[in-house]
């Protein structure tokens, strides 16, 4: 509990220290950024993931969910359980869930980046069912300008390879090690993360991992 308010807390400073004007000014040039280099890799393809899936009501409900609520309870759920538990590997996946936040917040504050849905070219599928996260009670608790890594796959990643390697069945660890890839669908196609932003994520999940061994 104590690591995750201290992370929590270096978080809100983090968010502090951008959330001005000047901060959502260069937020917005460095999605631009974003957006060109993706165009370059040809790896620009938000717009029309989103374009497919807003249509279809019943699946933006669910990726809403698995967005705003399913991949932190999941985290931190799995967390809790290791500890009450008893589980010798608790330290461990604390540490790289904890090292995978708080390496991202750096980040955030040298180059703040707004996310896909603040773009014109981008849809937020939230304010489609009534819930705006630019709402200034909301603004209070998260960052909004911090796309670039993704901390929703970075924790996938810490996550999702954790829960592999605890599970005897292949399927399952099979599942378990693509549970990333269905995080990074969610965040882009609620227009939350642009593809390099989860990229990112993972890289940043795998590195965490790797440094906690």
């Amino acid at each position: 509990m104590v690591v995750g308010l201290a992370c929590y807390g270096a978080y809100l400073l983090a968010r502090r220290a951008v959330w001005n004007d000047r901060g959502r000014a260069r937020a917005q040039v460095n999605a631009d950024r974003v957006v060109r280099l993706e165009e370059r890799l040809g790896i620009r393809i938000e717009p029309r993931v989103q374009e497919l899936v807003v249509p279809r009501k019943r699946i933006v409900d669910g990726l809403n969910v698995g967005y705003a609520a399913g991949n932190l309870a999941l985290s931190v759920g799995w967390l809790i359980s290791l500890q009450r538990r008893g589980s010798p590997r608790f330290v461990r996946e604390r540490r790289a869930a904890a090292l995978a936040f708080c390496a991202a917040l750096p980040v955030f504050v040298a180059f703040p980046c707004a996310p896909p849905r603040s773009r014109d070219d981008g849809q937020d599928t939230l304010l489609h069912r009534g819930v705006d996260l630019g709402h200034p009670l909301l603004v209070r608790f998260y960052n909004p300008i911090a796309a670039m890594p993704s901390h929703h796959v970075s924790f996938a990643v810490v996550s999702g390879l954790g829960l592999a390697a605890g599970k005897r069945s292949r399927l399952a660890r099979l599942a378990w090690r693509s549970y990333p890839v269905g995080v990074t669908g969610v965040v882009v196609a609620t227009g939350n993360h642009f593809v390099l932003d989860t990229v990112a994520g993972a890289a940043l999940g795998a590195l965490a991992r790797a440094l906690t061994r």
